[in-house]
């Protein structure tokens, strides 16, 4: 896929199949979060692919999109936001690639989180196969840019 595509079409999506994510994707998601930038490539993180959902979604504010999710990785360690959010959106955009949705997860209770994943958890990214076809393809990247619910790239842009 096209990598502006991929950007322009990417959606959150919380509404997942009956199934895990196939072993082969699980490497390529995770390892898109290994080959994230880092500060000082210090790569301060682990990534807990966890097993135990139902707990888990307990420690969320959306439990559904954890309970329902075909996998779930929490990113767990040192790291700061900035690095934390370049590594999920890494994972989500190489899913999205594969035919995999995502959605990043809040933390309502980190201590929980937290005993569940062996550690500090930065975030919490659910993916799933969708429950419904999507036809990334069928749109240019232009076409899905314009139907996003986001605002207008001049009211964004000094210049």
């Amino acid at each position: 896929m096209d990598t502006f595509l991929a950007i322009a079409s990417k959606r959150d999506e919380r509404r997942y199949a009956d199934r895990p994510v196939a072993d082969d994707a699980v490497t390529r998601i995770l390892d898109a979060g290994r080959l994230s930038g880092s500060s000082q490539n210090k790569q301060r993180w682990t990534f807990v692919v966890v097993s135990d959902t139902g707990a888990l979604a307990d420690a969320v504010y959306a439990p559904e999109n954890v309970r329902t999710a075909g996998l779930v990785v929490a990113i767990v360690g040192e790291a700061g936001m900035f690095d934390v959010g370049r590594c999920a959106q890494n994972m989500m955009l190489a899913a999205w690639d594969l035919g995999v949705v995502s959605c990043p997860n809040g933390i309502r209770d980190p201590d929980k989180a937290a005993a569940i994943a062996g550690g500090e958890v930065k975030m919490i990214l659910s993916f799933g196969y969708p429950q419904r076809e999507l036809h990334v393809e069928a749109r240019s990247a232009e076409e899905w840019s314009t139907r996003a619910n986001r605002k207008p790239l001049d009211d964004l842009v000094i210049r």
